[in-house]
């Protein structure tokens, strides 16, 4: 199940748009980044913006949050290390001289 799980979120950031707007969301931080400024940066029409980070919400790499009229985007620093842990955890289990 866990490798599932993995797959998904590695697929979606397989995407070049899906990729470019998580990249930009952890450079923003952890109080994420309005969709607007997103859609500025990345030069992305708001119909496929929307699409891009539907599918980003949908496999937990990103939450959203609304304050007032505006829509954040936050990037979920857990999801990324299990993501960048699950890639790791059997890196080089096969050599006999792994350090």
């Amino acid at each position: 199940m866990e490798e599932e799980i993995m797959a998904k979120r590695l697929a979606e950031l397989g995407n070049i748009t899906r990729l470019k707007i998580f990249r930009y969301l952890v450079k923003a931080g952890h109080q994420g980044a309005a969709v607007g400024d997103i859609q500025t940066e990345l030069a992305v029409p708001n119909s496929t913006l929307s699409h891009h980070i539907s599918r980003l919400v949908n496999v937990g790499l990103i939450k959203q949050r609304r304050d007032g009229r505006t829509l954040y985007c936050l990037p979920q620093y857990a999801i990324l290390d299990e993501l960048i842990e699950f890639l790791r955890e059997e890196c080089c289990i096969n050599e006999n001289n792994c350090q």
